[in-house]
């Protein structure tokens, strides 16, 4: 075996011993892809690595284009679960995911990949050649609109993160079919598999991730004030003087414990749901935690030490004269969550909505409903 091989197959280990594949068929594709072909600036050791690999920034320094994280990769090709023989189109190129879909969809399926950056689709093309998939079809174009030559399609991976689900993916969406897509929805971005139910999208799993952000029409902004951040279309959301942080800090406690390494995201997006004023706090000074504000009040979410070593208290911080408000409703929230899932659909503007909270964006309502674990 090469260098390459033995760490090709050492990372496949990885994945599979630490339960981000259980498909022998993604285990499969993984061993065969070279990743080293696609970031070829980069050591073998690092090609392997479980890790993100950057490979353009635009002039501000902000990454615009990378080879995704393998775990990550990984854990979306398993909510894809592409057939052989599917008809699959990737939004957001590099090469190396395509490279990975194509050995899924096998001798019977095909694989476009598109992406808005020249310089991106030109390199996938050079690279996927080099690698032996010379049969990807490569589309420069805003992603945003699809690739209606190929449609329709089975699956539908987007790999760049989105606000929203773009009309032309639903259309050139096969009825049945899937869509993985990382959507930003208050201040966190899911991997989420949608099934097309009719003409409206119903998730049937969820992760965690993080990817860099849709160019073109599909580009997306978020609202930063007193550091603190506000959904696209939060506008009407009030937010407090600059200087309310170095108001006296009051605090409240639930008597809720958290595992300590437990990622509060769920928690996050239920007070996003439940909650008006609801916001990011973030900066130097600040970890990344949902808040709540007013005009001129914020309350926060606020860990002490726990029962044990294992655990964390949640309770809420709190400045301004309305801080104690802000808290006892926050607090209300918290107990009311007890560990409850959500699930989401979209639906398109204007048709009428199911029960549930409702995220407006541009072309599309995000719907989010909760479920008892």
């Amino acid at each position: 075996m090469t260098g390459a091989a033995l760490l090709r197959t050492a990372l496949v280990h990885h994945l599979v011993s630490t339960g981000t594949i259980s498909d022998p068929r993604i285990a499969a594709a993984f061993e065969s892809v070279p990743r080293h072909v696609f970031v070829p600036h980069v050591p073998l050791q690092l090609a392997y690595a479980d890790d993100v690999v950057p490979m353009k920034q635009d002039e501000a320094g902000v990454l615009t284009s990378s080879v995704s994280q393998p775990s990550i990769v990984a854990l979306m090709l398993q909510q894809a679960a592409i057939r052989p023989g599917d008809r699959v189109l990737e939004i957001g190129s590099g090469g190396y995911n395509a490279a990975l879909l194509r050995e899924l969809a096998g001798p019977g399926g095909t694989v476009t990949t598109v992406d808005i950056d020249a310089d991106v689709t030109k390199r996938a093309r050079a690279l996927l050649d080099e690698a032996g998939y010379g049969d990807v079809v490569v589309v420069c174009a805003d992603g945003e609109f699809g690739v209606p030559e190929g449609a329709p399609y089975d699956r539908i991976v987007v790999t760049v993160t989105a606000w929203d689900i773009a009309p032309a993916w639903l259309r050139q969406l096969r009825p049945d079919g899937r869509i993985v897509v990382p959507l930003r929805l208050r201040g966190q971005t899911r991997s989420i598999a949608f099934d097309r139910v009719g003409e409206h999208l119903e998730s049937r799993s969820t992760t965690m991730c993080g990817f860099v952000s849709m160019q073109g029409v599909g580009g997306h902004y978020e609202r930063q004030e007193a550091g603190l951040t506000f959904d696209e279309d939060q506008e009407e959301e009030p937010h407090p003087e600059d200087g309310v942080l170095t108001l006296r800090r009051e605090r409240r406690w639930s008597g809720i414990q958290a595992l300590r390494e437990e990622p509060l995201l769920d928690l996050y997006l239920w007070l996003a749901s439940t909650l008006p004023g609801y916001c990011v706090l973030s900066g130097d000074d600040w970890p990344w935690v949902a808040a709540i504000a007013t005009a001129d009040s914020l309350a926060y979410v606020s860990t002490r030490p726990g029962r044990d070593d294992f655990h964390v208290e949640l309770g809420c911080s709190g400045h301004g004269p309305n801080a104690n408000v802000l808290m006892d409703r926050m607090l209300q929230q918290l107990c009311a969550w007890a560990g409850k899932q959500p699930t989401f659909q979209v639906h398109a503007v204007g048709p009428e909505l199911p029960p549930g909270f409702h995220i407006a964006r541009r072309h599309s309502y995000i719907t989010v409903r909760w479920e008892d674990c």
